[in-house]
């Protein structure tokens, strides 16, 4: 089905129901916990419409602030720093360099993955579970995690494509959310013998790289497709189904004409708010001890 007619037919459907307050078609849903009325019907409509879809029906979502918390510190930078503090004398000249550049650039989140070369891949694994049950175990976002599991239950592939260390995620996001650990795509590096290296596979998920990471990886274009920032968008934008945004950014970019939440609103994007708040006892040794940015609090009420 092509965006337009879903779009039309989204239409159709949302009249029928607001006018009759009947269903049209049964499918297996039920609301969303934690998403609004106006969330939950764009998702019973985007079910309705894709009930007997033929072929591959497939979700992709982003990782943190889109199914992971990422209040104060992204996962990636937090583990990583922890690990770098604890190993000061492990590629020093390579966190000075980090610590001096954007922590979404496409250059730092490839060095994210080289500062780990030489490790086994099964290191990198542990490394990131320990870290996700430590400090991150209670922010995985519980809405979408409900999704997930509905999207499931309807026939959906989940993906996960994300700009963080694909080593890192893998293990604890595969049993997190019950999906193959080949499911979740991050940046990476040739593995050889069980050991990472330094040479980075394209293309790096960041970006429009995300949109073709899943042209390479996942091989055919999504149904629904879920982020949370502007660095998200044409990956959202692939989808030819449902788009989806969660806690978008109110702010203009210096290089935007307007907020990613003004753009996801004109362009009828389902929009969900999660609360996401750091917790007291987090180390946040990302900025205490490398000055990285904190990110923002989402205090949704």
């Amino acid at each position: 089905m092509s965006l337009f007619s879903y779009r039309k037919y989204c239409f159709i459907v949302f009249f029928i129901l607001f006018v009759t307050g009947s269903a049209i078609a049964e499918v297996n849903f039920r609301p969303v916990e934690g998403f609004t009325e106006k969330a939950n019907q764009q998702l019973q409509v985007f079910l309705i419409i894709t009930e007997n879809e033929e072929g591959r029906k497939i979700a992709v979502f982003d990782g943190d602030g889109t199914v992971l918390g990422q209040a104060p510190h992204y996962l990636a930078d937090e583990c990583m720093y922890l690990y770098a503090k604890e190993h000061p004398n492990q590629k020093q000249e390579l966190i000075k360099k980090m610590v001096k550049q954007s922590n979404v650039s496409i250059p730092y989140v490839q060095n994210r993955v080289l500062y780990m070369a030489g490790k086994s891949l099964q290191f990198y694994r542990d490394l990131g579970e320990d870290c996700f049950k430590k400090y991150y175990s209670n922010k995985i976002f519980e809405p979408m995690h409900r999704l997930i599991t509905l999207l499931k239950e309807n026939n959906f592939e989940i993906w996960i494509v994300t700009a963080s260390p694909e080593g890192m995620y893998q293990q604890f996001l595969s049993k997190e959310f019950k999906i193959p650990i080949t499911h979740i795509i991050g940046v990476k590096s040739v593995i050889r013998n069980g050991i990472i290296t330094d040479e980075i596979v394209p293309p790096v998920p960041q970006d429009h790289g995300k949109k073709e990471a899943i042209e390479t990886f996942v091989q055919d274009v999504p149904l629904l497709v879920a982020g949370n920032s502007r660095g998200d968008k044409e990956m959202i934008e692939f989808s030819r189904g449902l788009r989806m945004i969660v806690n978008p950014d109110e702010h203009i970019a210096p290089d935007q004409v307007e907020s990613i939440a003004d753009y996801a609103l004109k362009n009828n994007w389902l929009i969900v708010r999660i609360k996401d708040i750091p917790n007291l006892d987090f180390p946040s040794v990302s900025s205490e001890a490398f000055g990285i940015r904190i990110n923002k609090t989402r205090d949704v009420r």
